[in-house]
Parts: C-alpha cells; sequence; structure tokens
C-alpha cells in the first residue's frame, strides 16, 4: 500500500471512531470539566498505594510506555461517580474509572495521569495522545470494529423522578412528558428516540426531551420540579439518589444491562490483553470489589474480565 493510500486508510477510520464517539452509549457527556457531585460524600476514594505492583506483569509493559513511566487516560470528568472532577480544588479526577485507573498503573509499576478530555475525542485519540479511554465506553459491536475493549464493569439504564413522585409519573405514559438525558447517551438515542417515536406515530403528544451536557444539572432539574422524569446510567442514577440526599427517587427496574469497557487502540494488542491481565489481578486480590464498593456501586461488578467480548448490539 503506498503512503498516501495508508493515510487515507488512516484518516478514515479516526473519522469512523469519531463517528462511533457520537453515537453514545453509556457514557460520559460530549465535553470535559465537570461539576462537583453535591456532598462531601464524593471525596471517597480509593488508595492505589495499597495495591502491590506485579513484576511479571510490569515486565510486561510496551517500551514506549515503560520509557515515560506513565500510563496517560483519557476521560470526560463530568459523569460521577464514575470520572468527575472533586477534591480540594475541585480538579482533581475522581469516580471509580479513576480508582481503577491507578490501580492498574499500580499494578503495573506505572504512574498514571488522567486528563480530562471530550467524550468525542478520547476514541479518536487513542495511541497519539492516550494510552487508554476509561469513561463509561459502553462495548458496542460498531466500536468494537475500531477499538479494542477490556471489559470490567455493567451497567442498564434506570429512571429517576421527584422525591415522592409528586408529578405521579409513569414509564408506561412517557408520552407529553419532559424527561432530562445526557447528551450523547444510550438514553438519549436510541431509548427516548424510540419512545417519542412511538409517541408520534400513535398521534400522541411528542415527549419533550432536555439534552444536557452535565447530568449534574440533569439532576439540579429534577430536584427542582422542572423535569418530570429523567433517564441515566444505573450507577449515575444510583449516585445522583445518594447526592441530593433522597432528593429524587428511582422508578421502575433497571434495564438493557450492558458490559462496559477499558478503550486501547485497535492496533495495541500488547497493551489490550496487558491491561486485561492487570484486571484480572485486581479482582483476584480483592481491590476491584473495594475500589466499587467505596463509590457504591458494587451492583456493577463483573466476575470475569474479557477482551473484546461478545455482545448482541
Amino acid at each position: 500500500m503506498t503512503f498516501s493510500a495508508k493515510l487515507a486508510v488512516k484518516g478514515a477510520a479516526v473519522l469512523a471512531v469519531g463517528a462511533l464517539a457520537l453515537t453514545a452509549c453509556t457514557n460520559a457527556s460530549e465535553t470535559g470539566g465537570g461539576s462537583k457531585p453535591a456532598s462531601s460524600a464524593s471525596s471517597a476514594s480509593f488508595d492505589p498505594t495499597s495495591v502491590a505492583k506485579d513484576d511479571s506483569l510490569a515486565s510486561q509493559v510496551p517500551a514506549p510506555i515503560k520509557s515515560k513511566g506513565t500510563l496517560v487516560v483519557g476521560s470526560d470528568t463530568t459523569y460521577a461517580p464514575a470520572e468527575f472532577l472533586g477534591g480540594a480544588d475541585n480538579h482533581t479526577p475522581m469516580g471509580y474509572d479513576v480508582d481503577l485507573a491507578k490501580a492498574i498503573g499500580a499494578v503495573l509499576g506505572l504512574k498514571v495521569e488522567v486528563q480530562t478530555a471530550d467524550f468525542t475525542g478520547i476514541l479518536p485519540a487513542l495511541g497519539p495522545k492516550y494510552d487508554l479511554g476509561i469513561s463509561s465506553f459502553t462495548i458496542n459491536k460498531e466500536r468494537l470494529q475500531a477499538v479494542n475493549f477490556v471489559s470490567y464493569f455493567n451497567a442498564g439504564t434506570a429512571w429517576a423522578v421527584q422525591k415522592g413522585n409528586p408529578k405521579k409519573f409513569s414509564l408506561d405514559d412517557v408520552c407529553g412528558k419532559t424527561i432530562g438525558v445526557q447528551t450523547g447517551t444510550v438514553q438519549e438515542d436510541p431509548d427516548l428516540k424510540d419512545r417519542n417515536a412511538k409517541c408520534t406515530a400513535s398521534g400522541k403528544q411528542a415527549i419533550n426531551i432536555v439534552s444536557l451536557k452535565a447530568q449534574t444539572d440533569l439532576n439540579t432539574r429534577l430536584v427542582s420540579g422542572s423535569l418530570d422524569a429523567m433517564a441515566a446510567d444505573s450507577p449515575i442514577t444510583g449516585y445522583a439518589i445518594q447526592q441530593t440526599n433522597g432528593g429524587v427517587e428511582k422508578i421502575g427496574d433497571t434495564y438493557d444491562a450492558a458490559p462496559q469497557g477499558i478503550a486501547v487502540a485497535k492496533s495495541d494488542t500488547a497493551l489490550t490483553d496487558l491491561v486485561q491481565k492487570a484486571l484480572t489481578k485486581l479482582m483476584g486480590d480483592g481491590s476491584y470489589k473495594k475500589i466499587l464498593a467505596t463509590w457504591n456501586n458494587s451492583e456493577g461488578a463483573v466476575s470475569k474480565s474479557e477482551v473484546n467480548p461478545s455482545v448482541s448490539s
């Protein structure tokens, strides 16, 4: 293949990955720069110094990463409790995804630098800019064609309403309601998009979909009563309930559970396999479950980490 042809193929691949990012999943919002959660409970964090280095796995770190001594992670830090900015300066990356990244680094004997990024820019920058993308990415068939994934968590969709459900909202009657959703998530498309299509096709009033870039803004609007309900990833809904001190409550059951994964450049199979081994190590020594428990998200734990697992859609 000629050099110009290689460039064309590479460019097409980058564009394809960019398109995948825009089609969102269980994911973070489209913009970086998060809002801090509502209570000091958000300062809870797992101590990565409690994780021992594995010399055998550390010896397998690819030379470019080993030479810099740092694992660079791209993450949209607006999606508490998975990834957000908090701490004393309100600019420190935190959350269970951040703690998992630090723990993986500890196993491999590497420092970890979590960089706040626009969600849509993470996958295209894997390799040149980021070693890993850890940002609540749902694993789907389309993305698997462009990047590698290492599974580590399960999440579904969960709805919430204002405490006491004063508007008597029901998932069986969403037509004409004002529903909040984070931009770029599967809750926006296809979930609400499909529900809205059914409303209009049956002659009912369309859903008033309020799509915002920051989940924290949706939480605030729901508490204030300007939304009838909101839909989000199950851990995000659970955390919103906790952080609003019960100002909102879950309604209905969690559905459409799907695996989330750590993203790695498609060409970097060595790093992909190494991350899976590091996660397996963390699962075996109990660190993995401790991290999720710290953030009250043990429900999303998986029993096994896999490279590019089979998914239904």
